[in-house]
């Protein structure tokens, strides 16, 4: 039986999960801040670590996929971004723990990547005043306690009570390549 990182590597492969566009939410609320230093979760081949990085961002870009960090560091190439611009690392995020220092970036982003563990590490990675964007899938009707994968509703605000959010969204998918209903957040740290 194939791994859960392999049919990742595989879909990579096959082009099934290689976007060119940044998603629509990352564009809306990065352009309106000072390039600084990104943090994208689940980053996969990169489209929005590339967007920040053209727009002069230092960003770290995270995936378990070896195939998406390598198509991430291909297409940076390609856009000839300074090597410096994108730091790439594999790391299978459901494994286990993750860390990064404490507030050390401005922007974080977990897009179409829910992992609950991993919400008290991003608190805790932003900056005072630093922005927090995440979209996740929605449980379905019949699942009205989530999923590993998927939130119930109302579910991602809740995990940031005290923090100014910007933005709050949960219905259809901003964009044609999701199928199902999401949840949009971006919340601003407490300074």
């Amino acid at each position: 039986m194939p791994s859960r990182i392999n049919e990742w590597d595989q879909r990579y492969r096959s082009g099934e999960q290689v976007f060119e566009n940044p998603a629509p939410l990352v564009v809306e609320f990065a352009a309106r801040l000072p390039p600084g230093r990104a943090l994208d979760l689940a980053a996969g081949a990169g489209r929005n670590a590339l967007y920040l990085a053209e727009h002069g961002w230092s960003v770290m870009a995270v995936d378990g996929s070896q195939v998406a960090i390598d198509l991430l560091q291909g297409r940076a190439r390609e856009r000839n971004l300074a090597i410096e611009a994108i730091d790439a690392k594999v790391a299978d995020l459901e494994a286990g723990p993750f860390e990064v220092p404490p507030q050390s970036f401005n922007l974080i982003l977990s897009c179409y990547f829910l992992q609950r563990s991993l919400i008290p590490m991003m608190k805790l990675a932003l900056a005072p005043g630093g922005r927090l964007i995440m979209i996740v899938h929605i449980a379905d009707a019949d699942q009205p306690l989530g999923t590993p994968t998927r939130a119930f509703p109302g579910e991602l605000s809740s995990f940031f009570e005290g923090w100014h959010i910007l933005h709050y969204r949960e219905g259809e998918p901003g964009e044609s390549a999701h199928r199902h209903a999401v949840a949009e957040l971006v919340a601003q740290k407490p300074t």
